[in-house]
């Protein structure tokens, strides 16, 4: 390739990554994509460390490329490596083994530009941190709590009158009778919660009394926001995209200054954030994903995202 390459790490069932990768073919930059679970099934990395630095390169069935053809990394959503023909313990192993040696290959590219690093996905996807960093900077968070303390449970929800909601901490795929299944946020009682609660860590949030949704997607030194309204009775609007409606957001110039100081701490390049807006017209920071979804958003709004982020992959400026 004559061109420096923006590298595309993701799953091939990606329809987000693809409208990217056509963005890009657009302007003529040359694409190479990958999943991590192609390692060994078509997918071969190398990685040489010596006296001249670093060098090495990857291969696929329809590509090869050397490390300093990289112009830029689009981190998406890659799939697990597994091992499905090895003993469980040599499984467990050479997983162990892929996982360290793809880090050590994608995080340490000279002269790259990543969307965003692995590292700094791997930080911001900390929802304590996450609230955190929020709270510094000006933003209203809901009183949350992470625990599997059933009495610290209990005394929460009943401090806040049962107005309580219950989400995961971190997304994780999830199967019933081999079924993909999602864990809706869903509201909980005191009476409710029992000594399941010890098994593992639950986060608890007080429920925010909201009339709308904002997401709001950070692309560089863009922001595009998008006011979702959904039924007063859906808690989770991903329940239900049928019944929702969207409506593009001017923001106010100090929330604005938050959202990009809050990317520039994590060291993103992008980050899709969740508020939910009080009947006052407060926003109340929910999370920021910062690898989360953005395309189905395009075509009720025409906000060009897409657009945004082939032009910051294919600036690659590091």
């Amino acid at each position: 390739m004559s061109k420096r390459a923006v590298v595309v790490v993701t799953s091939l069932m990606d329809v987000t990554a693809d409208g990217v990768i056509e963005q890009l073919r657009r302007r003529s930059v040359p694409v190479v994509r990958f999943d991590v679970a192609e390692l060994g099934r078509g997918l071969t990395v190398s990685t040489r460390l010596g006296s001249s630095g670093l060098a090495g390169g990857l291969t696929t069935p329809t590509r090869a490329l050397g490390l300093g053809a990289i112009r830029s990394l689009y981190w998406r959503r890659p799939s697990a490596v597994t091992y499905p023909e090895l003993s469980p313990q040599d499984a467990v192993f050479a997983k162990a083994q892929a996982v360290d040696g793809l880090k050590s290959f994608v995080r340490n590219l000279e002269d790259c530009f990543y969307v965003s690093h692995p590292a700094a996905i791997q930080a911001a996807e900390d929802k304590a941190a996450q609230l955190l960093a929020a709270t510094e900077l000006g933003m209203r968070v809901p009183d949350t709590l992470m625990t599997n303390s059933l009495e610290d449970a209990r005394a929460f929800a009943a401090e806040h009158r049962d107005q309580v909601i219950y989400k995961p901490i971190r997304h994780t795929d999830y199967e019933v009778n081999g079924e993909p299944v999602t864990i809706w946020t869903k509201p909980v009682t005191a009476a409710e919660l029992d000594e399941s609660v010890r098994v593992t860590m639950h986060l608890f949030q007080e429920k925010i009394n909201k009339v709308a949704d904002w997401r709001i997607t950070v692309i560089g030194d863009d922001i595009f926001a998008v006011q979702i309204d959904a039924p007063a009775d859906l808690l989770d609007w991903r329940y239900d995209y049928d019944a929702l409606s969207y409506t593009t957001v001017d923001l106010p110039p100090q929330l604005t200054d938050q959202l990009h100081a809050y990317v520039k701490r994590f060291g993103l390049a992008y980050g899709s954030f969740d508020f939910g807006i009080t009947a006052e017209g407060e926003p109340v920071f929910f999370e920021c994903n910062p690898n989360g979804q953005f395309a189905w958003l395009e075509e009720p709004t025409g906000l060009p995202m897409t657009a945004a982020v082939a032009d910051l992959l294919s600036k690659g400026t590091a």
